[in-house]
């Protein structure tokens, strides 16, 4: 076998319209050249026989805020940025994920440890980790703005140069209570309770204090919005609206170049993005729960009505692929659209077109996965950019 040649036999393999129960999948040089039936005596003696496991594109996951939990699993023991990322990696390989956009928080007020240095720290040693040529999976960085927030905004536009193909993700976000993800404010409130162990009381004089000193900045988000546009219409960014909930909101989004609806927490907004060409994502920690933890649209119910072209793993890593089975074992989609929602559908939000599907000419990005009582296990995952001596890892 030439050296940068896989060939993987014997697997079940989803393709985007259909599967093949008795597959053999070949890759050259980080791309898939073949695709097809393993058929009797086509079967080269090297191939690996993955015995009736599942093979699936690698899994794109468009929003990940693991690496901030990575950096800082618990207030007051922060790591050095360099270990947090190369350790991430492995967690999210081990997940099957291929291509992961770490979401980088550009807030100066310190929310949940977040800073504008520690987003500038992680920026780069993302960078430096995704051309290094040592990564394990593909480093992409998605950049959150609070909108309230003028030196995160400052800071952001110093990231946002140049006309790279595709251009970064920005996320616009306000998760001031009242609004968005938290506008029943009590989800807020008793999140502060739980994270804290703070009084009812307490939680609700700090959620009341926190609205009053974020409206002295609301004009902010207007003056935000329109400098993101401006970097939007000319190739510097693809922006994603976070948290909409209505079809106002939507049209807002549209008229300042936002591409994609994040999130949005109810079916009115999600059906607006729709109408209005966005594409959607929705978290699969929400499918895997039943539900969100904030009381807003069950994103299973989002995927049922055709309104979902992503799911991305929030807080979880393991919960794309989890989330993907589920569905296709629950009769919500079909197995072949239940991985597009954490292959090529994420892959397309991204603007990703060279990957994300078991086709020849694609990245050469892939996943074996095996079920316990329903649940996954994935044995092996496949970077194209893996080394020969790299071969196997994540098995």
């Amino acid at each position: 076998m030439n050296v940068g040649t896989r060939v993987l036999a014997h697997a079940k393999a989803v393709l985007p319209d259909r599967v093949i129960d008795d597959a053999l999948v070949v890759t050259e040089h980080g791309l898939i050249t073949h695709v097809g039936p393993a058929r009797p005596g086509a079967v080269p003696a090297e191939a690996v026989d993955l015995r009736g496991a599942l093979l699936l594109p690698g899994i794109v996951d468009t929003h990940s805020d693991g690496l901030e939990t990575e950096l800082r699993p618990r207030p007051g023991a922060e790591f050095e940025v360099e270990f947090a990322v190369a350790s991430f990696e492995g967690r999210v390989r081990a997940a099957g994920t291929t291509t992961v956009f770490h979401g980088v928080a550009f807030e100066s007020h310190n929310r949940k440890g977040r800073t504008v240095e520690r987003a500038r720290r992680l920026d780069a040693a993302l960078r430096e980790r995704a051309g290094s040529g040592r990564a394990l999976v593909d480093h992409h960085t998605l950049y959150r703005l609070d909108a309230r927030d003028p030196e995160g905004l400052v800071a952001l536009e110093t990231c946002l140069t140049g006309t790279p193909v595709p251009p970064p993700l920005v996320s616009f976000e306000d998760h001031t209570p009242g609004q968005g993800q938290y506008r029943d404010s009590a989800f807020y409130r008793r999140w502060l309770e739980g994270s804290e162990g703070i009084s009812a009381e307490e939680a609700q004089r700090r959620v009341e204090a926190l609205v009053a000193e974020r409206d002295t900045r609301i004009g902010h988000r207007e003056i935000a919005l329109g400098r993101l546009a401006e970097h939007a219409a000319l190739g510097r960014a693809r922006l994603l609206a976070h948290d909409p909930v209505t079809a106002a909101e939507i049209d807002v989004a549209v008229a300042n170049g936002v591409s994609v609806a994040e999130f949005p927490t109810t079916m009115e907004a999600a059906r607006a993005a729709r109408e209005r060409g966005l594409r959607v994502v929705a978290g699969a920690p929400n499918v895997l729960r039943g539900g969100s933890h904030s009381g807003n649209v069950a994103a299973a119910e989002l995927v049922a009505a055709g309104l979902v072209d992503g799911l991305s793993s929030d807080y979880l890593p393991s919960a794309p692929l989890a989330a993907a089975l589920l569905l296709a074992e629950r009769d919500v989609v079909a197995l072949p659209r239940a991985v597009a929602l954490v292959t090529s559908g994420p892959a397309a939000v991204a603007g990703l077109s060279d990957r994300g599907e078991l086709v020849e000419g694609q990245r050469g990005d892939l996943a074996v996965v095996t079920l316990d009582r329903g649940w996954p296990t994935v044995r092996m995952t496949v970077a194209a950019a893996d080394m020969p001596l790299l071969t196997g890892v994540g098995a």
